[in-house]
């Protein structure tokens, strides 16, 4: 039975840099397999059911694929959620300067959806975490500053804390890595309601 003490393979659904670099940083060596899903044709009644949806869809697109046979496949998405709108990542420059117009000096929550696929059992669990975000007020020139790097182009709500409108947002309540893209506790979590003990995937 020596084969039963090998970690079991961690396949990561995203081509998000900021996710794996996460797990990467809380002791995992994941794979990563993009799992293709057009998000546009998604939708849900509210931003957290739509970040699980989406997170769900990226997970399951990836658990039916051979290379993925036998892993335990996480899918995760994240939306901002703003006046009850679910805002992911803007489509052009100018939808993003207007978004930042209007998150300056007020709060949204940042909904990311997680989706874990125990692929060896067929076993799925999936739920969502909220960060609330409280922007800063950057002024006209910064926005457009800002946006001209191409950044908020990237990613959902138009920032993110690891990168250059860090200096824009005045604080969180909750978790960080939910922000960048996926909550650690709550992948432990979910993990542990698989009967799967996170320290035992540590790379």
């Amino acid at each position: 039975m020596a084969g039963m003490t090998a970690a079991r393979r961690l396949v990561l659904a995203s081509q998000s840099p900021a996710r794996l670099g996460l797990l990467r940083g809380a002791g995992f060596a994941p794979e990563v397999i993009v799992s293709g899903v057009d998000e546009d044709v998604l939708s849900a009644p509210t931003p957290g059911e739509l970040a699980r949806v989406l997170a769900e869809a990226k997970a399951e697109a990836v658990a039916i694929r051979p290379e993925a046979a036998g892993a335990l496949v996480v899918g995760c998405d994240s939306v901002l959620e703003l006046d009850g709108q679910a805002l992911g990542k803007p489509a052009d420059a100018e939808e993003a300067t207007a978004r930042w117009k209007a998150m300056r000096g007020r709060s949204g929550v940042l909904r990311t959806g997680h989706c874990v696929i125990d692929t060896a059992t067929g076993r799925r669990v999936s739920a969502t975490a909220s960060t609330t975000v409280r922007f800063g007020e950057p002024g006209d020139a910064e926005i457009a500053a800002y946006v001209a790097t191409g950044e908020p182009l990237h990613v959902a709500g138009a920032f993110t804390l690891d990168g250059r409108s860090a200096p824009f947002v005045e604080g969180i309540d909750g978790d960080h890595g939910n922000v960048i893209g996926l909550s650690l506790p709550l992948l432990r979590t979910l993990l542990a309601d698989l009967g799967i003990t996170i320290t035992d995937l540590w790379a």
